[in-house]
């Protein structure tokens, strides 16, 4: 019955996005006022009945119902109770009904909040916002039906794949998804500004809100996802750039540069072009990342689907919509009034710059995302991993490191060449690092010493935007902006610190045996076996030893039997300085009564995650900023403005 009513709940919801289309319709065009009064209630409607239906996935999880199919092919009824909840969407029927209701949520949040937009613009919008969701309701009641029943239901089920049974694994997809299909609001709004003509400043306050938004959740997602991929896998590394981590990476680099672009249309009434055309490339980067992980084409522990099928009906909805949005911009473009200008040097400049390096950069990413399976299409098979994407990207990271340094010290509109003086002081301490560093570590490789001495000239350029302000009267959007950059050199200064300075450690030990590893001793001083609530493990006892203090480490090898594999998980003892990350292996061949230990000190590892979360902290102090500032406007300017 639950089922039954979460599949009518979407098909009514798919109903509604039709008529939400041809209500949004009816006001762009000013055809039928009846008609386009329906607009806000029924998107308000479509969300709700959206919910409904996730709802009722949720509750055939929580339940364990093994006649529904999906829910038979990814629990158990053994499983802890939020691993049930978090299958819901760690398959690929789940997370595209997820994908839906977020997306019919952003049209009802929509309808209820929107008040800055003239009435055709948002009537566009949400017109376009209902065509993207017709197209992924027919993908899910046509091609992957959540709801499909299973007779004769099995006893058990399959169970989910154990990687995925981590708590960072229950939150980490819907941050993300948060974030991607936030961004089709700021694509409905590019389609809607291009469809009237009018992409001004106010058009740009409206979208503001919605790209700083789905920009945090990216944020968050990607930082949560790399450290579940650091401790999880064992592998010690924080980034492999595995196909799957650049699907989150691309949208989140064009967003980045949407929402620097949309700022700068927003309080200057520039970059128009710009902004519309980066709000349209970076939901296509979302498109491309759900095409690539439900395609089939990829493998990899993040993808959900295997099934070519499903993949060419994402790649269809990807061509229409992108395709058309991208037409719709070279046709429409040029009826949009050019924005001020601004002079070379001038804090305007600065944002161009960053936004054409991370698009350099997106386009780079893209290319050694793409190529290998284009080769693979033709005949040929390569390889573009990290030496690639490193030797490519980290030159051109420098360079917008060193503009977003310089760009907070410059004004609006216009500067003179005497203001750069002002980076005197921020210059001067980069060099003061990068000499210290180079001096006190000569070993040290070009890349960690410039890194950890532009993470020092950001932090501290990032503070001059404070300087003469009353700190208790200054808008929390400056702090926002302040404390974003902040984290960005924290975060700079942990990547340094780990590639510089990471000692790894391989040894074959016994019981009663140590290993040394950057300034700490590690002695395997027992192994055992260990049951947990859905797997057996072999755990080892570690005792670790630095500076006369002493910590237990337990790394494990476990054994889950729904579905049956094998994983690793790694023991990590986590200072002020670093942490201490330590890896079991069962006994090689010619040594059965010695375990393998792999070990590894990384110097101040965590700011990499610290910084992205105050990075993503920044980014909410600024979206309270402009919900603040927007309930302040006069209940006048803060209506639809009739056509």
């Amino acid at each position: 019955m639950i089922a039954e009513l979460g599949l009518a709940a979407l098909w009514l919801a798919a109903s509604l996005a039709l008529l939400q289309m041809l209500a949004g319709w009816a006001g762009w065009r000013q055809a039928s006022e009846p008609l386009a009064a329906l607009l806000r209630p029924v998107a308000i409607a479509q969300g709700l009945l959206c919910l409904l239906s996730f709802g009722a996935l949720i509750w055939l999880f929580y339940i364990t119902d093994l006649s529904v199919l999906l829910v038979a092919a990814n629990s158990h009824v053994d499983k802890p109770m939020i691993f049930k909840i978090a299958a819901t969407w760690g398959n690929h029927e789940g997370s595209m009904l997820l994908w839906v209701t977020v997306l019919a949520l952003s049209s009802a949040a929509i309808a209820l909040f929107e008040r800055r937009l003239d009435k055709p613009t948002l009537s566009a919008a949400m017109m376009a916002q209902a065509a993207l969701s017709l197209g992924f309701f027919a993908f899910l009641l046509f091609a992957s039906n959540p709801f499909a029943r299973l007779d004769p239901a099995p006893q058990t089920g399959a169970g989910l794949n154990p990687l995925l049974q981590d708590i960072g694994l229950a939150f980490h997809p819907p941050t993300l998804y948060f974030g991607y299909v936030g961004l089709s609001v700021a694509f409905s709004f590019a389609v809607g500004a291009l469809l009237t003509s009018n992409a001004g400043a106010s058009f740009a306050r409206a979208m503001r809100p919605w790209v700083l938004l789905a920009w945090i959740f990216l944020t968050v997602g990607i930082t949560a996802g790399s450290y579940w991929a650091y401790y999880e896998l064992g592998w010690g590394g924080w980034w492999f750039w595995d196909p799957v981590e650049n699907a989150s990476l691309m949208p989140w680099l064009a967003a980045t540069a949407l929402l620097h672009s949309v700022s700068v249309l927003a309080s200057r009434d520039a970059l128009r072009a710009w902004t519309i055309m980066l709000a349209l490339v970076a939901f296509a980067m979302s498109m491309l990342g759900t095409f690539l992980v439900r395609s089939g084409i990829l493998t990899s522990v993040h993808a959900f689907a295997v099934d070519p099928e499903r993949g060419s009906f994402i790649l269809a909805l990807m061509l229409l919509y992108i395709g058309g949005a991208l037409t719709l911009f070279a046709l429409k473009i040029g009826q949009v009034r050019e924005g001020k200008l601004f002079r070379l040097i001038s804090r305007e400049s600065a944002i161009v710059g960053n936004n054409i390096l991370l698009s350099v950069i997106l386009a780079i990413v893209l290319l050694g995302t793409l190529w290998p399976l284009a080769a693979e299409a033709m005949g040929d098979r390569i390889s573009v991993g990290p030496p690639y994407f490193n030797k490519t990207t980290i030159p051109l990271v420098f360079l917008l490191f060193l503009l977003l340094a310089v760009g907070p010290l410059l004004k609006w509109r216009g500067d003179d060449a005497r203001s750069l003086r002002k980076l005197a002081i921020p210059g001067a301490v980069v060099i003061a690092m990068a000499v210290g560093v180079w001096a006190t570590n000569p070993g040290v490789s070009l890349w960690a010493i410039l890194g950890l001495a532009l993470a020092a000239g950001i932090a501290l350029a990032s503070l001059f935007p404070l300087l003469g302000r009353n700190l208790l009267r200054t808008p929390l959007t400056i702090w926002g902006m302040v404390i974003a950059h902040l984290g960005l050199a924290i975060t700079v200064a942990g990547m340094s610190a780990e590639s510089g300075w990471t000692s790894e450690k391989l040894a074959a030990l016994a019981i009663g045996e140590s290993a040394e590893v950057g300034g700490w001793t590690v002695q395997l001083t027992d192994v055992t076996p260990v049951v947990g609530e859905n797997w057996i493990a072999i755990e080892g006892r570690m005792s670790a030893t630095s500076k006369g203090q002493a910590f237990v480490l337990t790394p494990q090898m476990r054994q889950f039997f729904n579905p049956t594999q094998q994983t690793t998980e790694a023991a990590l003892l986590t200072r002020w300085d670093g942490q201490l990350y330590a890896v079991l292996a069962p006994a090689t061949s010619d040594k059965r009564e010695k375990w393998q230990v792999r070990l590894w000190w990384k110097p101040l590892v965590t700011l990499i995650w610290f910084g992205g979360l105050v990075i993503a902290f920044g980014g909410f102090l600024a979206f309270l900023g402009r919900l603040r500032i927007r309930f302040r406007r006069k209940p006048e300017e803060n209506v639809w403005k009739q056509a």
